[in-house]
């Protein structure tokens, strides 16, 4: 374990090791912040870690607040609702606690408390972000407590539009977030249905980020080794969640993933998106699900960049030992084996394809997606 701790500066300052909870207070003021509030969601909120991390921040002198308000998708009625908290604790900071809904929130709420204009005009459209006012945006310390979405080293949130039930991307450079802590020793908590939905999201932003056809050979590098320390932790964290090894690993593995799909998603994310808006399901889980129709569905574009993979894995078989790979980790991990079983209705077959086709992920898929297309890849999911 002593080599699983170190200080990194891509692409923000991360400070990773079992224990360096411990620097939180230390990461806000470096951060210029000197009272923050923490954002998470309402079960963390209950939970030892997080009321941990409060006394660590009250110990040294920090004022704090807490703000839990946050759904499983958050909306922008959360973000009002935390907005409002901060402006009348008169905070000068966020903390972003937990997985990928209270870290996202807590994102938007340091990002939008200076604004004047509505959220939805800073959507990740063209040139959006620059209608932002930049130096009103609050300082961000991240603390994640999952090893899936990578939100702490993510330059920008996914927020629900509560009206429509359409996830909308935010972006802008400086909701990178100043400063991370990542400790593995906050993710053993997680159950197991958690470790596996969180460590499959990970795996699916590694998986398409490497098979998107952009040019970005860095992360193209990233996520393979992404994939591979997946391949080789995710199963080891879900059997013994007190594998600290295994659960470091992921965290890093869940930040690369993140890191790497600045090349691109693609139709896993598509189609998982408007499920998850539509019936609730879990980002990570419904990602799972849909992988090995994904693969086939884009087998015609990515099967020579697959077999290298596989080399690289030690998966034998090639692009067919790689698909039966990912069928027999998502068995192993107890994930559901279609949409239906998840909970999504097949009636509304044709309202979650045309919301596919609106997500920016379809943009960079292997293989173009069509309305056509997309219906019969949701068909094989069902």
């Amino acid at each position: 374990m002593s080599s699983l701790y170190a200080n990194w500066s891509f692409p923000t300052s991360i400070r990773f090791g079992v224990g360096r909870i411990r620097e939180l207070a230390e990461a806000c003021r470096d951060s210029g912040v000197h009272r923050p509030l923490l954002v998470t969601d309402r079960g963390l909120a209950k939970l030892p870690i997080a009321s941990n991390a409060l006394e660590i921040l009250a110990d040294d002198g920090l004022e704090c607040g807490l703000y839990s308000e946050v759904d499983p998708n958050p909306s922008e009625l959360n973000l009002a609702a935390g907005l409002e908290t901060f402006r009348q604790g008169e905070f000068d900071g966020v903390v972003a606690f937990g997985g990928g809904s209270g870290i996202d929130l807590g994102k938007m709420i340091a990002f939008m408390v200076g604004q004047t204009r509505p959220i939805w005009d800073f959507e990740d459209v063209g040139d959006w972000w620059t209608r932002a006012d930049a130096a009103a945006i609050a300082p961000i310390v991240a603390v994640p407590t999952t090893a899936g979405t990578g939100s702490e080293v993510g330059r920008a949130s996914v927020i629900t539009n509560s009206e429509t039930r359409v996830k909308k991307i935010i972006f802008h450079p400086r909701v990178l977030p100043t400063a991370v802590i990542s400790d593995p020793e906050l993710t053993v908590g997680m159950p197991p249905a958690v470790t596996a939905g969180t460590g499959m999201d990970a795996f699916a932003h590694c998986l398409e980020a490497y098979c998107s056809p952009n040019f970005h050979p860095m992360c193209q590098g990233i996520a393979l080794e992404g994939l591979r320390l997946v391949k080789n932790n995710l199963q080891r964290a879900f059997v013994d969640g007190a594998d600290m090894e295994a659960r470091a690993n992921m965290m890093s593995a869940a930040s690369m993933g993140a890191v790497a799909f600045q090349k691109g998603l693609g139709a896993i994310h598509a189609i998982s998106h408007p499920v998850g808006s539509l019936f609730g399901t879990h980002h990570g889980t419904t990602n799972a699900v849909v992988i090995p129709q994904a693969l086939e569905f884009n087998r015609s574009a990515i099967e020579g960049k697959i077999e290298l993979a596989t080399a690289y894995l030690g998966i034998e078989g090639g692009f067919e030992g790689f698909l039966g790979f990912c069928r027999e980790l998502t068995t192993s991990l107890n994930i559901p084996t279609n949409l239906t079983a998840l909970g999504a209705a097949p009636d509304r077959i044709e309202e979650m394809a045309k919301m596919a086709l609106d997500d920016p992920s379809a943009a960079s898929n292997p293989v173009p997606m069509t309305y056509e297309n997309t219906l019969e890849l949701y068909r094989s999911c069902l």
